[in-house]
Protein backbone atom coordinates (compact mmCIF):
# COMPACT_ATOMS: atom_id res chain seq x y z
CA UNK A 1 0.00 0.00 0.00
CA UNK A 2 1.32 3.43 -1.01
CA UNK A 3 1.83 5.77 1.91
CA UNK A 4 3.17 8.91 0.23
CA UNK A 5 0.52 11.23 -1.16
CA UNK A 6 1.65 12.36 -4.61
CA UNK A 7 1.31 15.98 -5.66
CA UNK A 8 -1.48 17.24 -7.86
CA UNK A 9 -0.13 17.49 -11.39
CA UNK A 10 -0.42 20.62 -13.52
CA UNK A 11 1.52 23.30 -15.37
CA UNK A 12 3.17 26.11 -13.40
CA UNK A 13 1.13 29.29 -13.44
CA UNK A 14 2.24 31.68 -16.17
CA UNK A 15 0.28 34.54 -14.65
CA UNK A 16 -1.81 34.74 -17.83
CA UNK A 17 -5.54 35.20 -17.26
CA UNK A 18 -7.75 32.15 -17.85
CA UNK A 19 -10.65 32.28 -20.29
CA UNK A 20 -13.33 34.71 -19.20
CA UNK A 21 -16.11 33.17 -17.15
CA UNK A 22 -19.61 34.29 -16.38
CA UNK A 23 -19.91 37.09 -13.84
CA UNK A 24 -21.18 35.84 -10.51
CA UNK A 25 -22.21 39.23 -9.16
CA UNK A 26 -23.34 42.60 -10.54
CA UNK A 27 -20.01 44.08 -9.48
CA UNK A 28 -17.23 42.57 -11.68
CA UNK A 29 -14.67 43.46 -9.01
CA UNK A 30 -16.43 41.44 -6.28
CA UNK A 31 -16.77 37.66 -5.94
CA UNK A 32 -18.86 35.83 -3.34
CA UNK A 33 -18.59 32.23 -2.13
CA UNK A 34 -21.37 30.97 0.14
CA UNK A 35 -20.27 29.03 3.24
CA UNK A 36 -22.63 26.21 4.37
CA UNK A 37 -22.92 25.63 8.14
CA UNK A 38 -20.76 22.45 8.07
CA UNK A 39 -17.77 24.44 6.71
CA UNK A 40 -18.13 27.39 9.10
CA UNK A 41 -15.80 25.97 11.79
CA UNK A 42 -13.09 24.72 9.34
CA UNK A 43 -13.13 28.18 7.70
CA UNK A 44 -12.66 29.87 11.08
CA UNK A 45 -9.78 27.52 11.99
CA UNK A 46 -8.01 27.96 8.63
CA UNK A 47 -8.84 31.63 8.04
CA UNK A 48 -5.22 32.92 8.19
CA UNK A 49 -4.06 30.21 5.74
CA UNK A 50 -6.71 31.43 3.30
CA UNK A 51 -6.37 35.15 4.06
CA UNK A 52 -2.56 35.33 3.67
CA UNK A 53 -2.12 34.05 0.05
CA UNK A 54 -5.17 36.01 -1.17
CA UNK A 55 -4.02 39.31 0.36
CA UNK A 56 -0.20 39.02 0.13
CA UNK A 57 0.28 37.10 -3.12
CA UNK A 58 -2.82 37.94 -5.15
CA UNK A 59 -3.08 41.46 -3.66
CA UNK A 60 -6.85 41.23 -3.17
CA UNK A 61 -9.14 42.09 -0.28
CA UNK A 62 -11.03 39.27 1.45
CA UNK A 63 -13.53 39.14 4.31
CA UNK A 64 -16.19 36.83 5.71
CA UNK A 65 -19.62 38.48 5.78
CA UNK A 66 -21.30 37.05 8.91
CA UNK A 67 -24.72 38.33 7.86
CA UNK A 68 -24.88 36.72 4.40
CA UNK A 69 -22.41 33.90 5.29
CA UNK A 70 -20.39 34.66 2.16
CA UNK A 71 -16.66 34.95 1.74
CA UNK A 72 -16.28 38.16 -0.26
CA UNK A 73 -13.23 38.76 -2.45
CA UNK A 74 -12.60 42.18 -3.92
CA UNK A 75 -10.01 43.86 -6.12
CA UNK A 76 -8.26 46.77 -4.40
CA UNK A 77 -6.03 49.64 -5.52
CA UNK A 78 -2.95 47.38 -5.18
CA UNK A 79 -4.42 44.63 -7.40
CA UNK A 80 -2.20 44.39 -10.49
CA UNK A 81 -4.00 41.52 -12.26
CA UNK A 82 -7.82 41.31 -12.14
CA UNK A 83 -7.67 37.66 -13.31
CA UNK A 84 -6.46 36.94 -9.76
CA UNK A 85 -10.10 37.37 -8.66
CA UNK A 86 -11.06 34.16 -10.47
CA UNK A 87 -8.07 32.31 -9.00
CA UNK A 88 -8.95 33.44 -5.48
CA UNK A 89 -12.60 32.48 -5.94
CA UNK A 90 -11.64 28.99 -7.20
CA UNK A 91 -9.24 28.59 -4.25
CA UNK A 92 -11.88 29.55 -1.64
CA UNK A 93 -14.58 27.47 -3.40
CA UNK A 94 -12.31 24.39 -3.35
CA UNK A 95 -11.78 24.77 0.40
CA UNK A 96 -15.51 25.25 1.04
CA UNK A 97 -16.22 22.05 -0.96
CA UNK A 98 -14.00 20.15 1.49
CA UNK A 99 -10.47 20.14 0.04
CA UNK A 100 -7.51 20.74 2.38
CA UNK A 101 -6.06 24.28 2.23
CA UNK A 102 -2.72 22.97 0.91
CA UNK A 103 -4.47 21.11 -1.93
CA UNK A 104 -6.71 24.08 -2.76
CA UNK A 105 -3.59 26.30 -2.89
CA UNK A 106 -2.51 24.37 -6.00
CA UNK A 107 -5.21 26.34 -7.87
CA UNK A 108 -3.13 29.48 -7.23
CA UNK A 109 0.21 27.91 -8.20
CA UNK A 110 -0.76 25.85 -11.26
CA UNK A 111 -2.46 27.07 -14.40
CA UNK A 112 -4.34 24.06 -15.77
CA UNK A 113 -6.14 22.88 -12.64
CA UNK A 114 -9.91 22.56 -12.48
CA UNK A 115 -12.69 21.58 -10.11
CA UNK A 116 -15.28 19.07 -11.24
CA UNK A 117 -18.29 17.77 -9.32
CA UNK A 118 -20.92 15.12 -9.93
CA UNK A 119 -23.70 13.34 -8.04
CA UNK A 120 -23.59 9.57 -7.46
CA UNK A 121 -27.23 9.59 -8.66
CA UNK A 122 -26.08 10.98 -12.05
CA UNK A 123 -24.19 7.72 -12.64
CA UNK A 124 -26.73 5.24 -11.27
CA UNK A 125 -30.11 5.67 -9.56
CA UNK A 126 -29.60 4.30 -6.04
CA UNK A 127 -31.57 4.55 -2.82
CA UNK A 128 -31.07 3.79 0.88
CA UNK A 129 -28.55 1.02 1.61
CA UNK A 130 -27.58 0.72 -2.06
CA UNK A 131 -26.51 4.37 -2.06
CA UNK A 132 -24.57 3.96 1.21
CA UNK A 133 -22.78 0.88 -0.20
CA UNK A 134 -21.86 2.73 -3.43
CA UNK A 135 -20.37 5.65 -1.47
CA UNK A 136 -18.55 3.13 0.75
CA UNK A 137 -17.05 1.46 -2.36
CA UNK A 138 -15.68 4.84 -3.50
CA UNK A 139 -13.88 5.38 -0.18
CA UNK A 140 -12.78 1.79 0.39
CA UNK A 141 -11.61 0.35 3.70
CA UNK A 142 -9.91 3.15 5.64
CA UNK A 143 -10.16 5.39 2.57
CA UNK A 144 -7.74 3.14 0.66
CA UNK A 145 -9.67 3.10 -2.65
CA UNK A 146 -10.01 6.89 -2.81
CA UNK A 147 -6.34 7.28 -1.81
CA UNK A 148 -5.17 4.89 -4.56
CA UNK A 149 -7.22 6.67 -7.26
CA UNK A 150 -5.82 10.04 -6.08
CA UNK A 151 -2.22 8.79 -6.24
CA UNK A 152 -2.47 7.07 -9.62
CA UNK A 153 -4.32 9.98 -11.29
CA UNK A 154 -2.50 12.79 -9.40
CA UNK A 155 -5.80 14.34 -8.32
CA UNK A 156 -7.57 15.06 -5.04
CA UNK A 157 -11.06 13.72 -4.34
CA UNK A 158 -13.65 14.80 -1.77
CA UNK A 159 -16.62 12.54 -1.01
CA UNK A 160 -19.35 14.78 0.41
CA UNK A 161 -22.40 12.66 1.14
CA UNK A 162 -23.70 11.73 -2.34
CA UNK A 163 -21.56 14.34 -4.14
CA UNK A 164 -18.06 13.77 -5.49
CA UNK A 165 -15.63 16.66 -6.06
CA UNK A 166 -12.38 16.20 -8.02
CA UNK A 167 -9.45 18.63 -8.22
CA UNK A 168 -6.79 18.15 -10.91
CA UNK A 169 -5.85 18.72 -14.53
CA UNK A 170 -8.63 18.18 -17.10
CA UNK A 171 -7.18 14.89 -18.38
CA UNK A 172 -6.49 13.46 -14.92
CA UNK A 173 -10.01 14.37 -13.75
CA UNK A 174 -11.45 12.34 -16.64
CA UNK A 175 -9.34 9.28 -15.71
CA UNK A 176 -10.32 9.54 -12.01
CA UNK A 177 -13.98 10.09 -12.91
CA UNK A 178 -14.07 6.97 -15.10
CA UNK A 179 -12.63 4.88 -12.24
CA UNK A 180 -15.14 6.32 -9.72
CA UNK A 181 -18.07 5.75 -12.10
CA UNK A 182 -17.01 2.10 -12.61
CA UNK A 183 -16.96 1.61 -8.82
CA UNK A 184 -20.46 3.12 -8.51
CA UNK A 185 -21.66 0.77 -11.26
CA UNK A 186 -20.37 -2.19 -9.26
CA UNK A 187 -16.94 -3.05 -10.72
CA UNK A 188 -14.62 -4.70 -8.15
CA UNK A 189 -11.82 -2.38 -6.93
CA UNK A 190 -9.07 -4.76 -8.15
CA UNK A 191 -10.40 -4.52 -11.72
CA UNK A 192 -10.74 -0.74 -11.47
CA UNK A 193 -7.14 -0.41 -10.15
CA UNK A 194 -5.80 -2.49 -13.07
CA UNK A 195 -7.63 -0.43 -15.71
CA UNK A 196 -6.67 2.79 -13.93
CA UNK A 197 -2.94 2.01 -13.92
CA UNK A 198 -2.99 1.02 -17.60
CA UNK A 199 -4.79 4.23 -18.63
CA UNK A 200 -2.59 6.42 -16.41
CA UNK A 201 0.61 4.81 -17.81
CA UNK A 202 -0.64 5.29 -21.38
CA UNK A 203 -1.49 8.96 -20.79
CA UNK A 204 1.91 9.72 -19.16
CA UNK A 205 3.68 8.11 -22.15
CA UNK A 206 1.71 10.37 -24.46
CA UNK A 207 3.01 13.55 -22.78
Amino acid sequence: METEHKEIQGKKSSGQPKAKREKLTDDPGLRKVFVPSNRYTPLKENWMKIFTPVVEHLQLQIRFNLKSRNVEIKAGKDTKDVSNLQKAEDFVRAFILGFEVDDALALLRLDDLFLDSFEVQDVKTLKGDHMARAVGRLAGKGGRTKYTIENVTKTRIVLADTKVHILGSYQNIQIAKRALCNLILGSPPSKVYGTLRTVAARSSERF
